[in-house]
């Protein structure tokens, strides 16, 4: 990555939000008021600083709020969608901007699992089936405990306990997420125990514009995805069960290929664009999954991770709400990268399982590494 200079330095700092309320503590971590939610609740914003990069997050939903990088001019651009306080976030104009995602992300069936003969009924929040963990107790819409951590990098933890029955969902489960942001990457880490047998597939809800946040569309950003085949839906986006190879489609992503050179052939499917869960190649291990790039600033970013699956989501019902500084985000700018087990997997034996045992430890890792090529 190209180094930045002290003048570009100062002003990434002026541009970091801070104020009167800002506290500095460990490797450069600071940390302001963000806002009180509406249940009197003040939420905090931490900035993460390391090298040419700096990161924000937030304690409510423990939420990526965003990222600023250099372009090859050294021109230092938001690229993550987001709001400027709490009260964004809690509006009608956030779609899972940035959030952690749970306890299930994606998408269940009618809302209904069974598990250990019982069937249990969740929230139905998304046409006739149930959505990225429910409704006013999903996890991006609660007050996660954050705090700085020692790490080799900048560090901040977001812990939060789920009780039994929250959202439907069974046992009382304990959760972790961990940002980790080094010289040029960001490491998200997940941890999560139960005290009885539970679903659960986290992941971050980020909406990438490497371009800038609010600076066009993504359909001008290159995408390869590490994918021979991806997971068929029905007309609700819930999968079919079987596995189809991508060769040759709309969907075909194992090169390089530009976003909006095939979207169009998906505008009239339910999707409306891409929203498709797309098979990894390999199933484990932490391993490179994914690029994006934007060719014009040379911006680029390299996914990692540790699950078995990715959602590819192209901002699809983005619609001009406004953002961060009152930038518009319009149909399309800005997209998703979701790290994650198949979507309704608690009802597909054949997929991987996500179901959590007592006494074992969920643990997921993704890591989004950041260059200028």
């Amino acid at each position: 990555m190209k180094s930045l200079s002290l003048p570009g330095l100062l002003l990434l700092a002026a541009c970091s939000s801070m104020n009167s309320n800002t506290a500095t503590g460990p490797s450069g971590i600071r940390s302001r008021h963000f806002g009180v939610d509406q249940h009197g609740r003040p939420a905090t914003l931490w900035t993460l600083r390391q090298g040419n990069l700096e990161v924000d997050v937030t304690d409510h939903g423990a939420t990526l709020v965003a990222v600023r990088m250099p372009d090859r001019a050294d021109r230092v651009r938001d690229i993550c969608l987001g709001f400027d306080d709490v009260t964004g976030y809690e509006s009608g104009a956030n779609q899972y901007f940035g959030c952690t995602t749970g306890r299930v992300c994606n998408r269940i069936a009618k809302g209904q699992f069974t598990l250990d003969d019982y069937r249990f009924q969740l929230a139905i929040n998304n046409g006739p089936n149930h959505l990225h963990g429910g409704g006013k107790r999903s996890l991006d819409k609660v007050h996660w405990d954050g705090e700085v951590v020692a790490s080799s990098g900048a560090a901040v933890r977001f812990s939060y306990t789920s009780p039994d029955g929250e959202e439907g969902y069974p046992g009382r489960l304990s959760i972790s997420v961990t940002y980790t942001l080094f010289a040029d990457r960001l490491d998200i880490v997940y941890a999560a125990t139960t005290d009885q047998r539970t679903p659960v597939n986290l992941t971050n809800h980020a909406y990438w514009n490497l371009a800038g946040e609010g600076d066009g569309t993504i359909l001008d950003h290159e995408l390869w995805i590490d994918a021979a085949g991806y997971t068929p839906t029905d007309d609700t986006l819930i999968p079919t069960g079987k596995i189809a190879n991508v060769a040759h489609s709309a969907l075909d992503f194992s090169k390089a290929t530009l976003i909006g050179l095939r979207v169009a052939r998906l505008d009239d499917t339910a999707a409306k664009g891409y929203d498709h869960n797309f098979v990894l190649r390999e199933a484990t291990g932490l391993r490179h999954v994914s690029t994006l790039r934007h060719p014009l600033t040379g911006r680029t970013i390299d996914i990692h991770t540790t699950e078995p699956g990715l959602q590819f989501y192209s901002g699809n019902f983005l619609h001009g709400q406004r953002g961060k500084g009152g930038k518009v985000y319009a149909h399309r700018s800005g997209l998703c990268l979701e790290t994650q087990h198949f979507p309704d997997s608690v009802n597909h034996p054949s997929f991987p399982s996500t179901i959590l045992e007592p006494g074992a430890t969920y643990s997921s890792t993704t890591q989004i590494r950041f260059r200028i090529q």
